[in-house]
């Protein structure tokens, strides 16, 4: 039975990022639309990137908060334009990643995302450093803060 207190949008939203767990698809901009068509539900997902190998999880999870919400009539869509940017993760968004440690991407506006300036997550300080361009996943690099000596994530911009 379809929940009636709940919609198929604020479901699919809900969903935890598989690499972030600390944010939802919804608070990334990832999730782009939910469609309700009778029974049917039509959810339209850009990927951060092309290659995204969260991509098969976060389809799983949507179809599995959807059924738990009484939707099993679910087709996902992947709409790769436009593209997705790390202009679209929310302001609930950033600060959710903030509190958990790990430093939001400023603005990519423009054809080339430019960084000046990464705040530590932990003491607020902009003197920081990049340690490696990769980090624990395709969309992170790994800083560290001058300040205060800790390391965090870096939402990298894009």
């Amino acid at each position: 039975m379809v929940s009636t207190t709940v919609s198929a949008y604020d479901v699919a939203a809900a969903v935890l990022d598989p690499e972030l767990r600390v944010v939802t698809i919804g608070d990334l901009g990832v999730l782009r639309d939910v469609t309700v068509d009778g029974a049917h539900v039509t959810v339209t997902v850009t990927p951060t990137y092309s290659g995204c190998p969260a991509m098969d999880v976060i389809r799983s999870d949507i179809r599995r908060a959807l059924a738990g919400a009484g939707y099993d009539d679910v087709e996902i869509v992947t709409r790769l334009r436009p593209a997705w940017s790390t202009d679209q993760i929310s302001p609930a968004g950033r600060e959710k990643l903030a509190a958990a440690g790990i430093a939001p991407p400023g603005p990519s506006r423009g054809p080339v995302a430019l960084t000046f300036r990464v705040r530590c997550p932990h003491c607020g300080s902009p003197d920081t450093e990049e340690l490696s361009r990769f980090g624990s996943t395709a969309c992170k690099a790994l800083w560290r803060c001058r300040a205060c000596t800790e390391p965090f994530d870096h939402v990298k911009a894009y």
